[in-house]
């Protein structure tokens, strides 16, 4: 059986003349971190004192000292970043310039020192540049010339740390006779239930082990087959009568079958094995043309699903430092969001396993970008040759996660060719769309044909419509944020929408831990530094102008708002676009998570704490949502339930004046059936006066609330908050208290922000809207000590001053 020594020891980092003790994997700036030669680059301004590591050349070594009796010995990389030569005993066994793929090297019988010197990305870069050309990106780096991770070289969310490394394991693998090459199991299930696998596996023999005769054996679920191997391909088969179906979260279970593939010799002595997790599911994007254009709908198993999604970018800036834990948490808090859909961006990378192993379990459907974002990229060589492979590669290894349900050319790419003056630029120069409608679909359609490839986000589906269109197919909505107020997002009803998003900083913890001593402003230097944004604080400062007066020296005040304006823009959007399914079949909120502690879209902050919006997002997408649409003819209460039982509840309609008088009340007696949405005309003796600055409408049905106000918060007379708090412990829970706010007036979206009480402290809710004589409770966990004044300073509200 092959044997497998892990290379995780006894590695150094040259620096300076010296030998530093090096992790892998890992990378140079955490062994620079590790020696204390750089300081963080997440604290303060820091980012530009470590800016010289990227643009040096770095060299590891160890002692390659193996023995065995195996035939061969292969020297395996799973990840090099990026541009490397590695030599072993003074000898050069190859190079490499590609971080997303894993290279193989034929060390049989071979010892000595072993070297990886990794050449600046910078320089590589610059090589390639030198034989393909220019050509256009969004941001003035190289990022297009080098198969690198390419938000490494900064973001309008991200630092720019450009690493190098072995950022994912080594191991040598000694073998003989044969080993197993690659395994790519179609999985697919027939109209009759019966799951069925068709193993396409491929081999490596030692020059010894040409042409004898071996056997594969393949089971999953208690069925088995085996094939006798004269050559290095076959096909297996299995079929699981009546297999139990993996679903979405929302849908149905997530069961797992194990897959194993075992290869043996003639005497039936195991070589090597192979193993995974598959669910049996079908997927399609029904793309069909109808009479509202073009639409966008993933069918999972012949059920159509509004996709409640979330953009995810590398959870770390140092890749190699997201752990399958960290993996877990971040997934586990989407889930707990009730979010169904993760899209991983075209600007990081191919996740770990551990990734699309949580994504199993958890039903979280992945939408997989290939990486290529926000720029044109040569299509010679050497960069063709390195897509091909990179990208092989991955479908490889990507394909038995039954999560896994859509394949995606680039990140607005297409898009950028057409609107970002790519096209006079380029004067005819390749940039990309041989790779997103020819290579990929094609590498694609070879090896993984059980998935829908798309050509691009957004795209429309061909060149007759502009790729944005959000008549047809993916739409990203960025004109709200960039220059318009969020009640825009009611304007249009695109297909799916791919991206939209609004920022807010992070939580108050994450800016004292990152910005040190610094008296936090607005434009203070650190909180500028760590705003990435074009006119980041200049769009968020018209998002809160736009609804409350501006406040001027209040930085606490100025945060709160930021972070109400955050959710309630977000929320925005996707009341109306859920209220509009079937026309509208998707929202992808850009985005869950940071790399590093920023002012960015994030629900989750670089620290891991949850902003307000992330507690929005599990709201808004529960599998029933409440909400009041403003419309042409006044307003609209939308049903949805996205459940796969009716929904029959009555809505209390209630027309309040400010001072918590009730002018009117109606119930309206609603049945909502599975996956459906009902729309209901308020009736116009309980709308709000146009422009009153006094009374507003609320909503309730079955726990779930809607209000809306006919006037922005500034023009709103709002009565002076009153409310009492008072803390109640929880039995059994030394680290929890609750807290119990009874409000006498009026008080709208209610925030207590936990972390200002200890950097551990949480809570488990975000905005709450009360109205006079109401209460509701609030669990802060992490931090049991403490109490009501403290509890009162950390609590704010969108009607108090």
């Amino acid at each position: 059986m092959k044997d497998v020594t892990q290379l995780t020891d006894d590695w150094s980092l040259r620096h300076e003349g010296a030998l530093l003790p090096a992790q892998v994997p890992g990378c140079v700036h955490t062994d620079l971190l590790a020696a204390r030669l750089i300081p963080d680059p997440f604290i303060g301004r820091n980012e530009t004192e470590v800016a010289w590591v990227g643009a040096r050349a770095w060299t590891y070594v160890t002692r390659l000292s193996h023995a065995g009796a195996h035939e061969r010995s292969d020297l395996v990389f799973d990840g090099l970043d990026t541009a490397a030569e590695i030599t072993l005993a003074g000898e050069v066994l190859g190079t490499t310039r590609n971080m997303h793929r894993g290279y193989r090297f034929d060390v049989t019988g071979r010892t000595g020192l072993l070297e990886v010197a990794f050449t600046s990305a910078y320089d590589e870069a610059a090589r390639v540049r030198k034989l393909t050309g220019d050509r256009p990106n969004v941001y003035p780096e190289p990022f297009q010339y080098i198969r690198k991770m390419a938000a490494n070289f900064g973001w309008d969310w991200g630092p720019t740390v450009v690493t190098a490394g072995m950022w994912r394991p080594v191991r040598v693998e000694h073998w003989s006779t044969a080993r197993i090459a690659q395994v790519r199991p179609l999985v697919t299930v027939a109209q009759d239930g019966t799951g069925q696998v068709e193993i396409h596996l491929r081999i490596e023999r030692t020059e010894r082990g040409a042409g004898r005769p071996l056997l594969a054996r393949a089971r999953v679920a208690g069925a088995r087959t085996e094939a006798v191997l004269d050559g290095e391909e076959t096909v297996l088969r299995l079929e699981v009568p009546d297999a139990r179906l993996w679903w979405p979260r929302g849908y149905g279970e997530q069961p797992l079958y194990d897959l194993d593939v075992t290869l043996l010799d003639g005497s039936g002595g195991g070589l090597d094995t192979w193993h995974r997790r598959i669910g049996f599911r079908t997927v399609e994007l029904d793309r069909s043309p109808d009479e509202h254009g073009t639409g966008c709908t993933f069918v999972v198993n012949g059920v159509r699903v509004f996709a409640r999604g979330v953009n995810w970018i590398p959870d770390d800036v140092l890749p190699s430092r997201v752990t399958p834990e960290r993996y877990r948490t971040r997934l586990t808090q989407a889930a707990e969001a009730n979010i169904d859909l993760v899209r991983i961006w075209g600007g990081g990378i191919y996740e770990d396993d551990a990734f699309y192993d949580v994504c199993d379990e958890l039903g979280l459907m992945v939408w997989q970008d290939f990486l290529f974002a926000c720029a044109a990229y040569p299509e010679e060589q050497p960069l063709r040759g390195e897509v091909e492979a990179e990208a092989r590669d991955n479908v490889v290894r990507l394909m038995p996660h039954a999560s896994l349900v859509l394949w995606n050319g680039n990140n607005e790419n297409l898009w950028g060719f057409r609107d970002w003056e790519w096209e006079p630029a380029l004067a005819g120069d390749s940039w990309g769309e041989g790779y997103f409608l020819g290579l990929l679909p094609r590498i694609v359609a070879e090896l993984d044909p059980t998935r829908p490839y798309t050509a691009g986000s957004p795209w429309s589906g061909s060149w007759d419509h502009h790729p944005n269109d959000p008549r047809h197919g993916t739409h990203h909505s960025w004109e709200v944020w960039n220059r318009q107020d969020y009640a825009e997002y009611r304007s249009s009803v695109p297909r799916f929408v791919a991206e939209f998003g609004w920022q807010a900083p992070p939580a108050m913890a994450t800016l004292r831990r990152a910005l040190p001593g610094e008296d936090l402003a607005p434009d203070s230097p650190g909180m500028l530094h760590h705003q990435k944004a074009e006119d980041g604080n200049g769009k968020l400062n018209r998002g809160v102008a736009r609804h409350f007066v501006l406040p001027e020296g209040d930085f606490d005040r100025w945060h709160y708002l930021t972070q109400v304006v955050q959710a309630r823009a977000v929320a925005a959007g996707i009341e109306h676009w859920r209220a509009q399914w079937p026309v509208c079949a998707g929202t992808v909120v850009w985005q869950l998570n940071d790399c590093w502690p920023v002012s960015s879209w994030a629900a989750i902050d670089g620290d891991g704490r949850l902003k307000p919006l992330y507690h929005e997002l599990r709201r808004v997408y529960a599998d029933r949502l409440l909400t009041l649409q403003p419309e042409a003819g006044g307003l609209v209460v939308a049903v949805v339930n996205q459940s796969a039982t009716p929904w029959r509840t009555s809505v209390a309609l209630r027309r309040w004046e400010a001072d918590g008088t009730v002018v009117r009340e109606s119930v309206l007696d609603v049945v909502a059936e599975p996956r459906s949405v009902v729309r209901l005309p308020v009736p116009a003796d309980l709308l709000p006066a146009e422009h009153s600055s006094k009374e507003f409408l609320v909503a309730d049905a079955d726990g779930l609330r809607a209000v809306h106000f006919p006037v922005p918060d500034k023009e709103f007379a709002y009565p002076a908050a009153r409310f009492d708090v008072r803390l109640e412990p929880v039995a059994g829970r030394s680290d929890r208290v609750d807290v119990v706010v009874t409000a006498h007036t009026l008080v709208r979206d209610l925030l207590l922000q936990a972390d200002r009480l200890g950097p551990e402290a949480s809570t488990d809710c975000g905005l709450r809207t009360l109205l006079p004589g109401e209460e509701t409770r609030i669990g802060i966990s992490g931090h049991a000590s403490t109490d009501a004044d403290a509890v009162r300073a950390a609590l704010f509200s969108a009607d108090t001053a």
